[in-house]
């Protein structure tokens, strides 16, 4: 079967503007049903439109699209329909991967006697090198010149293959390191908002811009208007190829804001309490749109930091439809005037531009709630999980409460006698300092969630300004730093003559990307260090970040807050959590007079008069303008020009991956699984930060072992995610996360027990082990299996590790679809069923019966160990689902398509 003619080519229309014709489809005159359609399926229904060739999108996805209907329930009326992105986004951790498995399919085909060079991105492909830096110096002079000069010794074989990327590769994009965070040059200067394209006849081709980005936090373009959502890098891959997505359609949940912000209050503030709201109420697997008059009142700015932390309260997407102030932030980010006028005739003629005061454009959704803006207090999230919101004024008690509570997500069950410990230790400066439960030692202004808003980043440097007039001062010990966004950030804090402030506080720029964060928070000093360990301390770190799980942000920041990066100041300088702010004063002025928090803290209408003078197009234009040119160091990269990649079997950082070792024509045979054993038995929420880490390389650990092998030094061991380009290493890296809690050993960490041989073993070995003895493996977890940032090595590590099934009570979207992607067969508890109500310890051995032919979605599957047999859900969610799988994954699928 072929693509065919578009049955919808009738509903094409035109105008024209300056002597162009430009053509887009009338969505309106489709079926009345549009008009109470969500504006975010709107743009499903688009895509679907305009790309329908009854072959890879059908005139059924068409009409279930405009089908929707508040009725729609996921689980029981379940539709599937494919949708076809503009374009996809990529940052370096998980882009290099990518790039790694196109060069190697190109391979592959050449392999199988095809040609390679048809193995390129069909649709735009843009990548943002992002996440390489890390924060080795701080409070420091020149800390952001020594870090970058780290950063490119580090990483200088991964950045001078991903040059080679960019040139053997058409429609690949390639913003070199040190340009900002890939979500922020996303929002500021990726987003089309309307693509604009050219036709045959010399008439441009309107359409929505939408995109899938191999980062959960993808979602932050929804703030302006853009389609957008996080996928796995292998989904990733195939979007490139030109494959759609198979999504079940979602139900819409309408978000309704109104009333307006206390002049206190802070995006940050909001985003936390939406996320806490909407994860109590449960959205996994939904979009949420937000609608209602209060919308108008936030800037694109608080609307990405809403649209950011979509990951973290579980829905799939938080749109805000288009609405003039989204035009007016294009103006701002200097796209031009003609850009501007087309799109919003364009929008207009579809009825995407949204008026939010006018409840006649209101659509229909699933459910509606409402939040009260007014009603938004300061706050943090923590201490390990980012929906765990906390009131600022009750962070005292919920402190305390954690300490004695059992350990979980609230608790560290310290012991009574051990509340009041303390240790102490000599700084450089000859004095002797003390540290306590609840003692900061991170502090960062980091986070693509805050360092897009200029809200939060100009109210903390107003914030600096106030306290060092005040005379407060930041203990010297705490590590403290900012990594703007984008250079626009750096040169808007500069015009507003904060930056003086920022320093003397100990806030010198670090770097520019996903810093602390993401894990590279970089090294303490080993005095703080030591004196942690010594006394077993629950120190913090507090950050304007959006994750903050356990082992995360630094193995000895055991809590962890977000928080605004105002507030990451006021806790830097009280040097403590469980400050009561209201009642204990940050320190004392010249006279001696108590200085509290509400002393230093700007109002929104203080900010708003400094960000409307000094956040102007004129900037954004300086720095977009050479932002592709990249430093000096990534200019004089020397690259080759061949369009296949000349593989060293020396490298630690790129290696040629085995996925398609032994791949045939043919289809493998389907088989069942027979005498597996259970890797690891695991509770819930078990995250891809505990999957896959991508922080630091422990010296102890099997990756360590292989670099040492090879005359590595620990100095020179970076971080996993720099390292993703290199199988070897991604896979003794997998589950290497120090606070895994495996039930089948007693302690905390990367172990696990070879059941045969009653072995305690690292995760690896055993695998090694099980591998060499011919046996299969299955994961046995709980609820929320995968959830966290989207990472590909989260399915390919255990893949190459022989895991052939996991068994959970639920799993993280994206993550389902990359075990998918990989091969992996996900299979899930029956309702009310679980490992302990099964009377699972995971030293079974287990069976899982496939049949032959004529896999079905959902069907149930049955799995016997050591004689208990029950009953499961194949977690294979569409019929691609099921190609996928009976090609060994979604990459060998696309090897066969390319051949045939």
């Amino acid at each position: 079967m072929s693509a065919g003619a578009n049955p919808f080519a009738q509903f094409e229309k035109s105008f024209s503007q300056a002597g162009t014709t430009y053509k887009y489809f009338d969505l309106v005159s489709i079926d009345s049903k549009y008009d109470n359609l969500p504006y975010s399926i709107r743009v499903l229904l688009e895509s679907a439109v305009r790309n329908c060739d009854n072959f890879h999108i059908l005139e059924k996805d068409v009409q279930s699209i405009l089908g929707w209907s508040p009725a729609l329930k996921q689980g029981s009326n379940d539709v599937e329909v494919s949708f076809k992105p503009a374009r996809v986004i990529l940052q370096d951790f998980t882009g290099v991967p990518a790039v790694v498995d196109f060069a190697a399919m190109r391979d592959a085909v050449l392999d199988l006697g095809g040609n390679p060079e048809k193995i390129n991105p069909i649709c735009p492909a843009d990548l943002v090198i992002d996440h390489s830096v890390q924060v080795d110096f701080a409070r420091v002079p020149d800390a952001l010149a020594k870090n970058q000069t780290l950063e490119f010794e580090r990483n200088k074989e991964r950045f001078t293959f991903l040059k080679w990327g960019a040139k053997a590769f058409n429609n690949m994009l390639i913003v070199p390191p040190g340009s900002g965070i890939v979500h922020q040059v996303n929002l500021e200067y990726l987003a089309r908002v309307v693509f604009e394209n050219d036709a045959a006849d010399g008439s441009k081709i309107l359409y929505p811009d939408s995109v899938v980005g191999t980062d959960s936090h993808t979602t932050m373009i929804n703030g302006l208007g853009v389609l957008g959502w996080g996928v796995g890098g292998i989904e990733a891959e195939a979007v490139m190829l030109g494959q759609s997505i198979s999504m079940l359609l979602p139900e819409v949940i309408g978000y309704k804001l109104v009333g307006k912000l206390s002049p206190l209050v802070t995006s940050t503030d909001l985003v936390l309490t939406i996320t806490k709201h909407l994860r109590q109420l449960g959205v996994v697997g939904k979009f949420v749109e937000f609608y209602g008059p209060g919308v108008a009142e936030l800037s694109i700015a608080d609307r990405a930091t809403i649209s950011n932390m979509c990951p973290e309260y579980g829905a799939t997407v938080g749109y805000f439809p288009i609405d003039e102030n989204t035009l007016g932030y294009m103006k701002q980010t200097n796209r031009s005037e003609k850009k501007i006028d087309i799109i919003r005739e364009y929008l207009k003629a579809t009825q995407q531009l949204r008026n939010y005061a006018d409840e006649s454009q209101d659509p229909k959704f699933t459910q509606s709630i409402t939040l009260d803006l007014s009603t938004v207090v300061t706050s943090v999230s923590g201490p390990k999980r980012p929906h765990d919101r906390v009131s600022v004024s009750d962070m005292p008690e919920d402190f305390k409460s954690c300490l004695s509570s059992p350990v979980g997500f609230k608790g560290f069950a310290i012991a009574p006698e051990a509340r009041a410990a303390f240790g102490e230790f000599q700084w450089d400066d000859g004095k002797t300092y003390k540290l306590q439960h609840g003692s900061v030692v991170i502090a960062a202004i980091t986070s693509c969630t805050n360092t897009s808003n200029p809200s939060v980043m100009l109210g903390a440097g107003l914030l600096a300004k106030n306290a060092v007039e005040k005379g407060l001062s930041i203990l010297p010990y705490i590590k403290t730093s900012l990594s703007p966004g984008s250079g626009v950030v750096t040169y808007y804090l500069k015009e507003s003559g904060v930056i003086p402030y920022l320093e003397k506080l100990g806030f010198d720029i670090v770097g520019y990307g996903c810093m602390t964060c993401i894990g590279n928070s970089g090294p303490l000093d080993e005095n703080v260090m030591n004196t942690i360990e010594k006394n077993s301390l629950v120190c913090a770190g507090v950050l304007s970040g959006n994750r903050n799980f356990e082992g995360r942000i630094h193995p000895n920041t055991r809590a962890n807050y977000l928080a605004s990066p105002l507030l990451v100041i006021a806790y830097a300088i009280a040097g403590r959590v469980d400050i009561d702010f209201e009642k204990e004063p940050l320190g004392v002025d010249a006279n001696g007079k108590n200085v509290f928090l509400r002393d230093i803290w700007p109002t929104r209408t203080e900010i708003q008069e400094v960000e409307n003078k000094h956040v102007i197009p004129a900037m954004f234009q300086e720095v977009y303008s050479k932002i592709e040119l990249g430093s000096q160091d990534w200019q004089t990269l020397q690259v080759s020009d061949g369009k296949l990649f000349s593989w060293s079997d020396d490298s630690t950082y790129i290696k040629r991956p085995p996925f398609f070792e032994g791949m045939t024509r043919d289809l493998p045979k389907q088989q069942s699984i027979q005498k597996a054993r259970c890797l690891l038995f695991l509770g819930d929420s078990v995250t891809t930060d505990h999957i896959s880490p991508a922080g630091s390389i422990a010296r102890n650990s099997p990756a360590a072992r292989f670099l040492s092998d090879r005359s590595i030094t620990p100095r020179d061991f970076n971080s996993y995610g720099s390292r993703r380009g290199n199988d070897a290493i991604m896979s003794r890296g997998t589950f290497a996360n120090i606070r895994l809690v495996n039930k089948l050993v007693t302690k905390t960490g990367p172990r696990t027990v070879h059941i045969p041989s009653q072995e305690e073993l690292d995760i690896f070995d055993a695998a090694e082990r099980y591998r060499e003895e011919g046996t299969p493996l299955v994961l046995v977890v709980g609820k929320d299996y995968g959830s966290g940032s989207s990472r590909d090595w989260a399915a390919k590590g255990p893949f190459l590790l022989g895991v052939k099934a996991v068994i959970a009570e639920s799993y993280e979207r994206i993550h389902r679809s990359n075990l998918v992607g990989m091969g992996i067969i996900p299979l899930q508890f029956l309702p009310g069923q679980n490992a302990e109500t099964l009377n699972l310890n995971g030293r079974e051995l287990y069976n899982i019966a496939l049949p032959e032919s004529g896999l079905k979605p959902g069907q149930k599957v049955q799995v016997e160990a050591d004689g208990n047999v029950f009953e499961t859900i194949l977690r294979f969610d569409t019929e691609v689902d099921i190609t996928y799988y009976r090609n060994g994954g979604i990459l060998n699928y696309m090897i066969r398509k390319m051949l045939s």
